[in-house]
């Protein structure tokens, strides 16, 4: 008899554990936590799905690049390399300079892609890739984008190192996102359309700004200022061939634009999306680029590998200084 009440308890508490696990998944699944598999796409080995990484094939320092063969060259100067991988434009090399563990990761042209790469990346280390919930710790990363790019004030001479102060998104990529306006300067953003008089049916600019430690540890004898991430290399660019743009004086007046002791200094793709995201992400970004064409002289360099490979020098030592 007593042997019959003792089973009958454990019974209900079986019940109620398993109840009680099937409440805690339920409420898990009502609150939103359990990402869809439509939302969080896996490859059949368990990677994320374009970049093909899991957490511990990436470091928490990451450099991105944009040109998947400039991934290479980053690593060539590591000590060691222990992973690598690539799937379309996307290359990561995963290793060590002066003992300290880096990745480096390409990520091609346009803000586009770095929307891929920074959601990706972010869930790899701040969701559980198994039960599909977001940890409750969650990881910060260090992001350094290392560019080319184009000058527009006369004192940014082919060769030079520009370092990005904000990032102007012409790209319209945050819009898309719940809290993208809170990444913006507003009073910078409304000093800009009406300098500019921005109009039209082309996307609000936004200006999102770069990690204030990462600028700082960057900041040593190059210029800096606020980099426009433009959605195209032509017509975004100021550039014609067969196709007019919509207003030909645009480059004249974003090269006389100043707010405060701040000028816009250099055209590239990515920074306004990669600063913007890691914003709201909660992770820590910075851009520097070299100069190898000055929109503003016409002056180019034409052969700029050099100074890339003086600039990945400088960027690694800083980054691990």
């Amino acid at each position: 008899m007593e042997i019959n009440v003792h089973k009958r308890w454990l019974k209900k508490l079986f019940d109620f554990k398993n109840s009680l696990i099937l409440y805690i998944i339920q409420l898990n699944r009502v609150m939103g936590d359990e990402f869809k598999k439509s939302e969080l796409i896996l490859n059949p080995d368990g990677s994320i799905y374009h970049l093909h990484l899991k957490k511990e094939n990436v470091a928490d320092k990451v450099i991105l690049v944009g040109d998947p063969g400039r991934v290479k060259k980053v690593s060539d100067l590591f000590d060691k390399v222990e992973f690598k991988v690539e799937n379309r434009e996307f290359v990561t090399h995963t290793g060590s300079y002066k003992g300290e563990r880096l990745s480096v990761i390409s990520t091609g042209i346009g803000t586009d892609n770095i929307d891929i790469v920074m959601n990706e990346l972010d869930a790899i280390f701040n969701i559980d890739l198994n039960t599909r919930l977001k940890k409750e710790s969650l990881t910060s990363l260090k992001i350094v984008r290392i560019g080319t790019t184009g000058g527009l004030q006369k004192e940014l001479t082919p060769g030079c190192f520009v370092l990005s102060r904000y990032a102007a998104g012409f790209d319209g990529l945050m819009h898309f996102y719940k809290d993208g306006n809170s990444v913006s300067n507003t009073d910078l953003e409304h000093a800009f359309l009406e300098h500019t008089k921005w109009g039209g049916k082309r996307a609000v600019p936004y200006f999102a700004k770069g990690d204030d430690d990462l600028f700082n540890l960057l900041n040593d004898g190059v210029h800096s200022g606020i980099t426009i991430s433009a959605p195209g290399f032509y017509g975004p660019q100021g550039r014609q061939l067969r196709l007019p743009v919509i207003d030909s004086d645009l480059n004249d007046k974003i090269s006389s634009f100043q707010f405060g002791s701040l000028k816009i200094t250099n055209f590239e793709m990515e920074s306004s999306a990669l600063f913007g995201l890691s914003h709201l992400l909660g992770h820590r970004a910075a851009t520097i680029c070299a100069v190898v064409a000055n929109r503003i002289t016409g002056k180019s360099i034409a052969e700029h590998q050099s100074v890339i490979n003086e600039l990945l020098k400088f960027t690694l030592n800083k980054l691990v200084s």
